[in-house]
C-alpha cells in the first residue's frame, strides 16, 4: 500500500514538473525589432499633397429627417384607434428621428370621416393622436416631444361620401412643430 502512494506521488511530480514553464514571469515578453521604411514622396513640382484620411461627414439629423419625409400620415380602420402593423416602420423612423434630436417635435393631428356626430369624431380623432404618441413614447420619446390634438371630420384630406374618401379622412397627420 505504501509503495502504491510512493509511486503515485512520483508520477504527480513527474507529470507537475514535466508542465514547468522555462518562461519566468518577471521578464518582459520577447518583442521582435523590425525597422521601419518609409518611402520618400518625389519631390515634384505638379504633385499636390496628398491626404491620407478621407473621412466623410454624415448629418445624421439630415438622413433621419430625409427618410421620414414622405411619411408623414399613419390611416386607420373605420371606427377604430388602433394602429395598424403597417405603420410601424413609420412610426419607428420617426421615434428614431425624435430620439436623436431632443428639440425636435411633433403635431399628431387626428382625424375622422364625415360619419359621426361632431364630438364623436373629435373624441376618435383625439383618441387616434393619442394612440401614435402612445407608440412613439413606447419607442423612446419624450412626452413633451409630441402632441396629440383632434380635428374631427373638419379637415378632410379627400371630400366625398365614398369609402374610398372615408379611408383618406381616417388618419393622423405628424406634423413638424
Amino acid at each position: 500500500m505504501k509503495m502504491t502512494r510512493y509511486a503515485l506521488s512520483l508520477l504527480a511530480a513527474a507529470a507537475l514538473a514535466g508542465c514547468a514553464s522555462s518562461v519566468k514571469l518577471d521578464e518582459p515578453a520577447p518583442v521582435e525589432a523590425r525597422p521601419v521604411t518609409t518611402t520618400a514622396p518625389a519631390n515634384n513640382a505638379n504633385t499636390a499633397p496628398v491626404s491620407q484620411n478621407k473621412v466623410a461627414t454624415v448629418d445624421l439629423g439630415a438622413e433621419l429627417t430625409a427618410a421620414v419625409a414622405n411619411q408623414r400620415v399613419v390611416y386607420f380602420d373605420f371606427d377604430s384607434f388602433t394602429v395598424k402593423e403597417e405603420y410601424r416602420g413609420l412610426i419607428d423612423a420617426h421615434a428614431k428621428r425624435l430620439n436623436n434630436d431632443r428639440k425636435v417635435a411633433l403635431s399628431l393631428e387626428g382625424h375622422t370621416d364625415e360619419r359621426g356626430g361632431r364630438e364623436y369624431n373629435l373624441a376618435l380623432g383625439q383618441k387616434r393622436a393619442e394612440a401614435v404618441a402612445k407608440s412613439l413614447t413606447l419607442m423612446g420619446v419624450q412626452t413633451n416631444q409630441v402632441e396629440p390634438v383632434s380635428f374631427g371630420e373638419e379637415r378632410p384630406a379627400a371630400q366625398g361620401s365614398n369609402e374610398e374618401a372615408w379611408a383618406k379622412n381616417r388618419r393622423v397627420e405628424l406634423k413638424d412643430k
